[in-house]
C-alpha cells in the first residue's frame, strides 16, 4: 500500500500522501507558516502535560492499596487511554504541516490509526466504567464485586477493540479505490467511515449520558428513604461524592470530543460550506486537552489520591502506616465509611474470617478487594 505497490484500475496505490491531498482540496505548505508553529507548540506542550499526569494517576492507583478496586483499575486503565492519546498525539506533532509530504502512505495509516485507537480505549474505558457504576448503584454498594480476573479480562478486551478500529482503514476502509470518496480531514479516510466513527462515538456518548441520567435519577429518590439512618447517609454521601466525579470525568471528556466529531461528521457527510479545514487542527488540540483534566480531577475531588501523587513527587521511599487524611468528598473505599459507622471493638469478618480486630479508634478499615 505504498508508492511500490502497483496500481490497479481505478486503484493509486503508486501515489504519494501529496496526491490525495490535493485531490481532496487539502494543501499541505511547503513551509512552516506562524499557524503551524502556534498548532505545534500548544499541541507538544499539551502532550507532555497529558503524559507526565497520567503517569502520575497510574503509579498512584499502583502504589495506594486504597484504589485496589474494579472502577479504580478501570479508571485507571482510562489513565493509560490518555497516556497513549498523548504519545500518539506527539507523534502526530512530529509527522504534521510540511513534514506530512514526507510520510508514506503505512506511516500516515500509523499516525492516524494511533489516534484513533486511543479514543475508541477511552469511549471504551467510559463505557466500562458507565455499567460498573449502573451495576454496583443499584445495588446500593460502593464497589462492585467482580473479581479481579474480569476486570483485567475487560480491559484487555476494550485495547483489542480499540486496536482493531484503528487498523480497519488500513485494511481497506480506505480511498485508495475510491478517489471522489475521500475525507477532506483526513484525505487517505473514506468518508462512510468518518461517518460511521463518528456517529458510533455520538452515540456511545448519548448512552452514557443515559445510563448517568437514571443512576442519578435512582439514587436521589433511595437516598429520600434513607435520611433517617446516619450510617446510611455516610454511604449515600460516599456514593454520589464517587458518581460526581465519573460524571465529571465523562462530561468533560464529551464538551472535548464532541466539536472534533462534529466536525468529522460534517466532513463525512460532504458539506462543502461548513469549512472544516479552518476548526479542525483547534478542535483536535482541544480533544487532546481532555487527557489532563482527569488526573485535575482525580486532584481536586480526593485528598487521598491527591497526598499519594505528593508522595509520589518527593520521591518518598516509606508509605504512610495509618493513612490518616481521608478524603473530604469520600471518594474512598466502603470500608472506611462502615468503620466510623462501627466502634472500635467491631470485627469485619470476610467468609468467616476476622479482618479487623480491636484496635485505636484512628486506625481504618483494611482497604481489601472483595471479590
Amino acid at each position: 500500500m505504498d508508492t511500490q505497490t502497483p496500481d490497479k484500475e481505478g486503484c493509486y496505490y503508486n501515489r504519494t500522501v501529496d496526491f490525495f491531498y490535493e485531490k481532496s482540496g487539502k494543501n499541505i505548505s511547503d513551509f512552516w507558516r506562524p499557524r503551524d508553529y502556534v498548532i505545534v507548540s500548544m499541541g507538544m506542550t499539551v502532550c507532555f502535560i497529558v503524559i507526565f499526569s497520567n503517569l502520575l494517576v497510574i503509579a498512584a492507583i499502583l502504589k495506594n492499596r486504597r484504589f485496589h478496586f474494579p472502577i479504580y483499575y478501570l479508571l485507571g486503565n482510562l489513565a493509560l487511554a490518555d497516556l497513549f492519546s498523548g504519545v500518539s498525539y506527539l507523534h502526530l506533532m512530529f509527522h504534521t504541516g510540511p513534514w506530512t509530504i514526507k510520510l508514506s502512505k503505512y506511516q500516515w495509516f500509523v499516525r492516524q490509526g494511533l489516534i484513533d485507537t486511543s479514543l475508541t480505549a477511552s469511549v471504551l474505558n467510559l463505557l466500562a466504567v458507565a455499567v460498573e457504576r449502573h451495576q454496583t448503584i443499584f445495588n446500593m454498594q460502593l464497589h462492585s464485586k467482580m473479581s479481579t480476573r474480569r476486570v483485567f479480562v475487560i480491559i484487555v478486551f476494550i485495547w483489542l477493540v480499540a486496536i482493531i478500529m484503528g487498523l480497519v482503514p488500513t485494511m481497506g476502509w480506505h480511498c485508495l479505490c475510491d478517489l471522489p470518496n475521500c475525507s477532506t480531514m483526513a484525505p487517505l479516510y473514506s468518508r462512510s467511515y468518518l461517518v460511521f466513527w463518528a456517529v458510533l462515538n455520538l452515540l456511545t456518548f448519548s448512552i452514557m449520558v443515559a445510563v448517568y441520567t437514571r443512576i442519578f435519577v435512582y439514587v436521589r429518590r433511595k437516598s429520600k428513604q434513607m435520611s433517617q439512618h446516619t450510617s446510611q447517609m455516610r454511604h449515600r454521601e460516599t456514593v454520589l461524592g464517587l458518581m460526581k466525579t465519573v460524571s465529571m470525568i465523562l462530561g468533560f471528556f464529551v464538551l472535548c470530543w464532541t466539536p472534533g466529531l462534529v466536525v468529522l461528521l460534517l466532513d463525512g457527510l460532504g458539506c462543502v460550506k461548513c469549512q472544516v479545514l479552518l476548526y479542525e487542527k483547534y478542535f483536535l488540540v482541544l480533544a487532546e486537552c481532555n487527557s489532563f483534566v482527569n488526573p485535575i480531577i482525580y486532584s481536586f475531588r480526593d485528598k487521598d489520591m491527591r497526598r499519594t501523587f505528593k508522595e509520589i513527587l518527593c520521591c518518598l521511599c516509606r508509605r504512610n502506616g495509618n493513612h490518616k487524611g481521608l478524603s473530604e468528598v469520600h471518594f474512598n473505599t466502603l470500608d472506611h465509611e462502615t468503620y466510623k459507622s462501627r466502634t472500635a471493638g467491631t470485627v469485619l469478618k470476610k467468609n468467616g474470617t476476622p479482618l479487623i480486630r480491636d484496635g485505636p479508634a484512628d486506625v481504618p478499615a483494611a482497604s481489601e478487594n472483595w471479590d
